[in-house]
């Protein structure tokens, strides 16, 4: 079974889409863009957005074992004005990155801190950051390079981790599922495949070499493409559906508490 990425890799990553991301920036016509992914955002609000979490998760990081997100990176996320004018945004943002990438450097991969996610199958941790800031990184570097007129496909490898990234990450919860116990498998044609399991004692999702039993409702496309599902960046149209449809509603109205 292939092994989740290093966490030298996950570095890499982050400081790789995030040139590419700050690339788009520069190549648009307009700061101003609309982003059509994010229809209410401006490429100027997606820069501050990624480049504000970057800045915002080095202080989570750096701050260690917590409760909650530290006071001080809340107060300075809500105060953030990145300049305008685009030679110095794109520095800024280049400034962000190296905070998360310097704190992520110096906790290491185990550093426990906070973090939104449940810790189910996710740690919160700062490898845990690492691996959840990459996609963060991916998907806002494509929803830019939209805006700028030449969105490209996620690398494969990086949509790989993607998948089960956000499987084990933004569904992993130990809240009850509200409705009949069911399966939900995703397939990409790279290969690898996973099994969301949702019922009384909440969701988790493992990797499946072959079904053996029907899911509810299973997802193909290459891991890219399931990704930008995922996030609803493309419609469910542009992936393979098999089972009932309905249930994957269902699963992307659910908002579990933990």
């Amino acid at each position: 079974m292939e092994k989740n990425l290093e966490f030298s890799a996950l570095l890499h990553l982050i400081d790789e889409r995030s040139t590419a991301f700050r690339a788009a920036v520069a190549a648009a016509p307009s700061l101003d863009a609309q982003v059509p992914t994010c229809p209410e955002w401006t490429l100027f609000d997606l820069a501050q957005h990624l480049g504000g979490g970057d800045r915002f998760w080095a202080a989570i990081v750096g701050a260690g074992p917590a409760d909650g997100p530290p006071a001080e990176a809340v107060a300075a996320r809500a105060a953030l004005e990145p300049p305008r004018e685009r030679e110095a945004l794109v520095a800024w943002l280049a400034a962000s990155t190296q905070l998360l990438l310097g704190a992520l450097r110096e906790a290491g991969p185990d550093a426990d801190c906070w973090a939104w996610w449940s810790g189910l199958q996710t740690p919160r941790s700062s490898g845990g950051v690492a691996r959840h800031r990459v996609q963060e990184s991916a998907v806002h570097t494509y929803d830019a390079q939209l805006a700028a007129g030449a969105a490209q496909p996620l690398p494969a490898g990086l949509a790989l981790d993607g998948v089960e990234e956000f499987l084990f990450t933004c569904v992993a919860s130990r809240d009850a599922w509200p409705h009949e116990p069911t399966t939900f498998d995703f397939h990409t044609t790279e290969g690898r495949s996973w099994r969301l399991t949702v019922d009384g004692d909440g969701a988790r999702s493992t990797r499946i070499a072959e079904p053996t039993t029907a899911p509810g409702a299973s997802v193909h496309g290459t891991a890219g493409e399931v990704i930008l599902y995922f996030y609803e960046r493309i419609p469910a149209a542009s992936v393979r559906i098999d089972g009932d449809p309905s249930l994957l509603d269902l699963l992307r109205a659910w908002e579990p508490d933990a």
